[in-house]
């Protein structure tokens, strides 16, 4: 192998933002903190979250505790559209309704719930509150009020899905109305420990009062992977992980 072959093996094995000679998410490669939350395969309903921080872009990864069960899909996983570039042959891509939580990586937002709360930008839902996950409404993947978008429009209604919607995270999951590529994702309680969810990420509710801790300065992403994926994304995820899959 003559120098210059020597060379590119090595900017792409120690390049930490580098996936495959493809730049990493951009929401990943200036993120501080990483939910990751890993699932034996796209189909797998149990899952295991772990977290890790960084004190710059520059920095590897550095996990915070102990993994944790959480919950994803009661189908499993599916590539959200903004990731079907990762998907295999034969492996599911997002949809409306599919019950899969959408596999990549996305920015985590603020908190909700119907419980009240004093962090900033929190989304207090009252019996008003729905998310839109009808494909045909314009307000499609959004929160909002039944009374703004009308009796015809689908959408959950927030406040009656208790306990899961006591407290929750917002993910900053990308729409998609033409692909039909999914809505309403969160990050909520779940409903027992052996149920799964709609398409979301759920943990038992005292894990997720101390994820709203974890997350709250800002600069922290989810990402869902199934763990024999995760070497898809190269460096980009903690290669203490990755080198499990």
């Amino acid at each position: 192998m003559d120098s210059r072959a020597i060379a590119f093996v090595l900017a792409a094995l120690l390049a930490p933002s580098m996936a495959f000679g493809q730049a990493c998410p951009a929401v990943l490669t200036e993120a501080k903190r990483l939910v990751l939350v890993t699932t034996e395969n796209m189909d797998a309903t149990p899952a295991t979250m772990q977290l890790f921080e960084r004190a710059s872009s520059k920095d590897r990864w550095l996990m915070t505790g102990p993994a944790e069960p959480a919950l994803v899909g009661r189908a499993g996983t599916g590539w959200a559209h903004t990731f079907r570039h990762l998907a295999r042959a034969g492996e599911p891509i997002k949809a409306e309704g599919d019950k899969r939580a959408p596999a990549g990586v996305y920015p985590i937002g603020g908190t909700f719930g119907t419980l009240p709360s004093s962090r900033a930008g929190h989304v207090q839902v009252t019996g008003d509150t729905v998310c839109v996950d009808d494909p045909d409404s314009p307000a499609y993947n959004t929160i909002t009020s039944r009374a703004l978008v009308g009796p015809k429009v689908h959408a959950e209604n927030m406040s009656k899905l208790l306990p899961m919607y006591r407290r929750g995270l917002l993910v900053d999951y990308p729409t998609n109305i033409a692909a039909k590529a999914g809505s309403c994702i969160f990050i909520h309680v779940w409903r027992a420990a052996d149920k799964g969810t709609g398409g979301c990420v759920s943990l038992p509710e005292a894990r997720l009062e101390a994820l709203q801790d974890f997350v709250e300065d800002g600069g922290a992403v989810l990402a869902i992977i199934p763990r024999p994926a995760l070497g898809r994304l190269g460096t980009c995820l903690p290669q203490a992980i990755a080198m499990k899959r």
